[in-house]
């Protein structure tokens, strides 16, 4: 079995099961059930109901049989004149076919819609070397800025633990900390939005705070906008790091661009002088466990306590004490009986090493993340690809793009395969229906049909594409091929009974018309208020919805022209 892949696997399976259960069981009852009720209940009931309905919606009927009587009269004479031009009619859906290529450039690409959660928080982080103390002070003075706001539901607020990059990583340091926000309307995008922006106001005044912004991740671990670099030398890979951030947070859209591979605190710093090593007959080996032993101590025994082992390490009183001078002065080894220090094979200084040194796929990398403001993760990646273009690493290093873009396409790649898998279904389903291999043939022709109309409905409601509007691309499938069955089985319903190819083509349009229309009418006003985007967690069903409206219509409208001029076209029997 073909199943999806990445993201998009949680996105998708779990609507599927019940969709099919339920489309199984409204199955079973319209054919047992519904015949029995109309046939005891529908006599005395509809037509009181049709009564009733009829005084209701009057007004709207008489306007609704006057334009029905119109386009009544007018399709058949345009079905007419599209048979008679077969070559203009596919011209101008070819044409539509073109245009709506061409606008896919202006489309934006994201892996999941912007959607208001109700909770976002800001890791924090101060100058290396802060006190957890004043850390704490300072967090108390942005927490008495923001308590009073009535937008806020629940603030809290943590120092000396930093658990970014959403998850994956973890950094347990003095100088971090972490301020999070639950709202009090979660549905309140436009407030939210205000509401971070005030953050970001507060904590600029404080130029001694470097943070970042992120949200809970419901749907990616990742940032949006990630840059992995990899090399083993750390001074080289700090610098290029280094420039590479300032770079992309001169980008527009991209916000809280930050380097996992930041200055961390001081530190001493051996470097050992191998060739001291070799002419002495030490090895780096031998000369670093026993520096090792002597500021950390060594491990003597371990005690037992119930299922875990303890270690019991036994060390010099003063070894945290230290200074550069005595370390260096340590002895590592003898030579001849006559002691070797520290200083001999090495030099001992004073540095300042990384936060955190980040390995990925088992290579040591810098991780360069960003937020998106404003811009979609299509564009976005453009931008940080051109950026690499205009200043590649070092040959000694390597950049790769990750975080949601990565993602983003194995989701991409995922759906276009489930897309595949369910035009080639529904294929086999007609071909055995409809005892042939052409006629499902044509009515697939509704489906690129279909795809032209989503992008011209995102690009008229200005919505990116995202795993969402594919998923309403798979679903499209399946529905936008139920008006031109009803309209292929009627013309071969037809045809059987002697009518020539070309009048049962009319007579099968104008007598499908209503239903097919109807059919469509029903789908697009039930979907609607979800395109309106009301409710809670609004925006990420009104992409679905606009692409499944966007679809469907358009292939309505040239399913009653497009599709009998292809079967008059492939079909040659008169």
């Amino acid at each position: 079995p073909v199943r999806p892949r990445g993201r998009v696997r949680r996105v998708l399976t779990w609507p599927a099961r019940p969709v099919g259960w339920l489309l199984r069981w409204v199955g079973r009852a319209l054919f047992a059930l519904l015949p029995g009720l109309l046939h005891r209940v529908g006599r005395w009931v509809g037509a009181g109901l049709s009564r009733l309905l009829g005084w209701i919606f009057w007004p709207l009927q008489r306007v609704f049989d006057a334009g029905w009587e119109r386009l009544d009269r007018a399709y058949p004479r345009l079905l007419e004149t599209a048979l008679a031009h077969r070559a203009a009619t596919l011209a101008v859906a070819v044409l539509l076919a073109a245009a709506a290529l061409l606008c896919l450039p202006f489309l934006g690409l994201e892996l999941v819609p912007p959607f208001a959660q109700g909770q976002f928080a800001f890791d924090l982080e101060f100058p290396a070397g802060t006190p957890l103390a004043r850390a704490e002070d300072k967090l108390g003075e942005i927490e008495d800025a923001l308590k009073d706001d009535p937008r806020i539901d629940v603030l809290y607020a943590s120092a000396g633990d930093n658990p970014s990059l959403g998850g994956a990583r973890s950094e347990r340091r003095e100088n971090v900390a972490q301020l999070g926000i639950t709202v009090t309307d979660a549905g309140d995008r436009a407030g939210e939005a205000a509401l971070i922006d005030r953050c970001r106001q507060i904590l600029s005044g404080y130029p001694e705070i470097r943070y970042s912004f992120r949200r809970p991740s419901y749907f990616s671990f990742q940032t949006p906008i990630e840059v992995q670099v990899y090399s083993y030398d750390l001074d080289g890979l700090a610098a290029y790091s280094d420039r590479l951030a300032v770079a992309m947070a001169q980008i527009p859209g991209l916000r809280d661009v930050k380097s996992s591979l930041e200055q961390g605190n001081p530190e001493v710093q051996v470097h050992f002088e191998r060739d001291r090593l070799a002419s002495l007959g030490l090895d780096m080996d031998t000369v670093s466990r026993t520096l090792r032993g002597k500021i950390r101590g060594d491990v003597a025994t371990r005690l037992k306590e119930e299922d875990r082992q303890v270690d019991v390490r036994v060390r010099r009183a003063a070894a945290q004490e230290m200074n550069v001078a005595e370390i260096g002065g340590l002895v590592v080894g003898q030579v001849e009986g006559r002691p070797i220090p520290l200083a001999t094979v090495a030099d001992v200084n004073v540095g300042t090493g990384p936060a955190q040194i980040v390995h990925v796929g088992q290579q040591r990398a810098a991780v360069i993340g960003a937020n998106l403001a404003g811009r979609d993760l299509g564009s976005a990646t453009r931008a940080i690809e051109k950026l690499l273009g205009d200043m590649p690493p070092p040959p000694s290093m390597a950049a790769t793009l990750g975080g949601q873009n990565r993602e983003l396409s194995t989701s991409f790649r995922s759906l276009m395969l489930a897309v595949t898998l369910a035009i080639f279904m529904v294929y086999l389903v007609m071909a055995s229906q409809f005892e042939s291999f052409l006629h499902p043939f044509v009515i697939l022709m509704t489906v690129p049909l279909g795809l032209v109309g989503v992008v011209f409905a995102l690009l008229a409601t200005h919505t990116a594409v995202s795993i969402v509007v594919l998923i309403g691309a798979v679903m499209l499938t399946g529905i936008v091929v139920n008006n031109a069955i009803v309209l292929v089985d009627f013309v071969n319903q037809r045809r059987r009974e002697g009518v020539p190819k070309r009048r049962a083509l009319v007579e099968a349009g104008a007598a499908r018309l209503r239903p097919i229309l109807m059919t469509t009418l029903t789908t697009v006003l039930g979907l609607a208020p979800m395109a309106l985007g009301l409710g809670e967690g609004a925006e990420i069903r009104a992409p679905m919805a606009v692409a499944v409206i966007g679809g469907l219509s358009l292939a309505t409208l040239l399913t009653l022209v497009v599709i009998p001029v292809t079967y008059d076209l492939l079909d040659r029997k008169a």
